[in-house]
């Protein structure tokens, strides 16, 4: 019967809307968030997806079909389509039909029943990574593809359950600290355990590969850190930039027993292999020419790595994927605080890094005062009316950098730096033009791709103790950044609609603040044009972790009444 009170309506084609202005709203989304992708976000109604991926996810972290159509029927206002439930239970029951295990030396491929062997050996995607049948249900599998068969068969539509276990790897014995180096009490908070031993399964065959979201200032490295301290092995860090290199050198020290000399730099500055080696995505994709080989990829046979971290694994590098699938024998952590990636390769994580293990929802963290309280808002501005027909005339490409450096958003940039003056603020955006001029005008320094290491550092260190209170960033500020004081952020331009970037940009102001105090995230965008389309994109990212908009506009007379009043 239908129910009109509750907040969804599932659709025959696997979408899901879900009404904003419903009291069941917040307990709805938390809910679908489990095993469905958002897609868009309007003011009204939200529409998810249901996928496999998204159900292969859910699977991995214990849901069932049965608790999916509970939860759906829970909240839907008319009955569900059937062709939804059988899908929802098709789909999952497909987890765990096919499992690859060690028998001796060797590496098997078992399915439950033997029509679907059948099917996978006829397949020629697949055909190439199976040595011979063993019996009707089994095959042996060539030695070293075990990734590339994960690969192949979820392309199929037929996700693995890897049960083939790990190599120990190098031992290395290693404690955290009680009292850090600043003399602070410390330890490992109940969600970072949770995830630690999620992941670690008692250090059986079922854990041991996979991934943990947590938002930016959830402590993810502090995750990474259990997990080496469960595993007492050799490890290797993988991480997007030389800044966060450094960071998780600094926090090793800092909450554990290692010493420096235990601990190797592997960048384009430094290329030390140590038990423990952190190293950066850059250097393991460089190499001399497109038609060389990256030479640096020896990292991975440098030493009997016993677990491979991936910090920001949404920004894994399509090279070291390559190199992933050859390592499957080694453990495997992507930490992340969003599992989106731009170039649509999340089943290459799910197959090759691991399926999701572990999941904080935002807001959950946020209540508990683990994370700052955020208030989100989006301006909008009018684009001048010499630059209309600039702007009209122009590829759709250049439509949006015309509409993301409007001249207008200088002059909100100064009133919002005004205002806050005894904050800690980051003015991020894309086009170093545009940061340039904002530098200039605001007096603030400017970060970019090329501020010497040295330099970047020196002006963080300064921000961080109260010296400078303004920063003017590039990209380079979208990943592993340490500013624990930033409080507010200003976005002025960004990357072509990015989920991703959005997660990191807030999450760049949600330390928790010693003072109680809110974060508060300004994104300034041109009214009616591709810069608000792209805003759209990013706020799917906000809206998945609850965080809802304060929008206004300056044809509002916004300003003419104390910037205060709209807080």
């Amino acid at each position: 019967m239908p129910n009109l009170m509750n907040p969804l309506i599932v659709q025959s084609d696997k979408s899901v809307l879900l009404e904003v202005d419903n009291p069941k709203y917040e307990e709805a989304r938390d809910s679908l968030a489990r095993f469905a992708e958002l897609v868009k976000s309007p003011e009204y109604v939200h529409t998810y997806r249901v996928t496999p991926l998204s159900l292969w996810n859910s699977a991995a972290m214990g849901m069932t079909s049965r608790e999916v159509v509970d939860s759906l029927e829970r909240y839907a206002k008319y009955p569900i389509p059937e062709n939804i439930k059988r899908e929802i239970i098709e789909y999952m029951s497909r987890y765990g039909q096919i499992t690859l295990f060690m028998e001796g030396p060797d590496l098997i491929l078992e399915c439950e029943e033997e029509d679907l062997a059948e099917e996978i050996g006829a397949q020629k995607k697949v055909q190439e990574y199976l040595e011979e049948r063993i019996d009707e249900r089994s095959y042996l599998v060539v030695p070293g593809q075990r990734g590339f068969l994960k690969h192949a068969l979820l392309e199929l539509g037929h996700p693995v359950e890897d049960l083939a276990g790990y190599v120990e790897g190098e031992a290395l014995a290693l404690n955290m600290r009680d009292i850090t180096l600043e003399g602070k009490t410390w330890g490992l908070r109940r969600y970072q355990n949770d995830a630690v031993d999620t992941f670690y399964a008692g250090g059986g065959v079922k854990g041991g590969s996979g991934v943990v979201v947590l938002p930016c200032g959830a402590g993810k490295t502090m995750v990474g850190m259990g997990a080496i301290e469960k595993l007492q092995t050799s490890t290797l860090i993988l991480c997007p930039n030389v800044i966060a290199v450094r960071q998780w050198i600094q926090e090793l020290l800092d909450k554990t027993d290692l010493k420096p000399e235990d601990i190797g730099e592997y960048t384009g500055d430094m290329k030390e292999v140590r038990p423990i080696t952190v190293a950066t995505y850059q250097i393991l994709t460089w190499r001399r020419s497109r038609e060389e080989a990256f030479e640096h990829f020896g990292i991975f046979e440098a030493r009997n790595w016993g677990l491979i971290i991936y910090d920001e694994v949404h920004l894994l590098p399509a090279p070291v994927f390559r190199a992933t699938a050859t390592i499957q024998a080694t453990r495997r952590l992507g930490l992340t605080a969003t599992l989106v990636r731009e170039d649509g390769r999340e089943e290459d994580v799910f197959s090759l890094i691991g399926p999701k293990r572990y999941d904080m929802p935002w807001k959950l963290l946020e209540d508990q005062g683990w994370i700052a309280t955020a208030i989100c808002y989006e301006i909008r501005l009018e684009l001048p009316d010499k630059l209309r027909r600039k702007y009209a005339l122009a590829e759709d490409r250049k439509k949006y950098r015309i509409a993301a450096e409007n001249p207008e958003k200088l002059k909100l940039i100064r009133t919002l730096t005004s205002y806050h003056e005894d904050d800690n603020v980051l003015v991020i955006g894309m086009y170093l033009d545009q940061l340039k001029i904002i530098a200039e005008e605001i007096k603030a320094p400017l970060i970019t791709g090329k501020t010497p290491n040295s330099e970047r550092q020196a002006l963080y260190d300064a921000f961080r103790e109260g010296e400078q209170k303004i920063l003017v960033v590039s990209k380079v500020a979208n990943f592993a950044l340490d500013l624990p004081d930033a409080n507010v952020a200003i976005q002025v331009s960004g990357t072509f609609g990015s989920r991703q970037e959005e997660a990191q940009r807030l999450g760049r102001i949600l330390r928790p603040k010693t003072d109680g105090s809110f974060a508060r995230f300004y994104s300034l965008i041109t009214k009616d044009t591709r810069d608000m389309d792209f805003a759209a994109k990013r706020q799917l990212f906000l809206t998945e972790q609850g965080y809802q908009y304060v929008i206004a506009s300056l044809d509002e007379d916004i300003w003419e009444r104390a910037p205060e009043s709209f807080f």
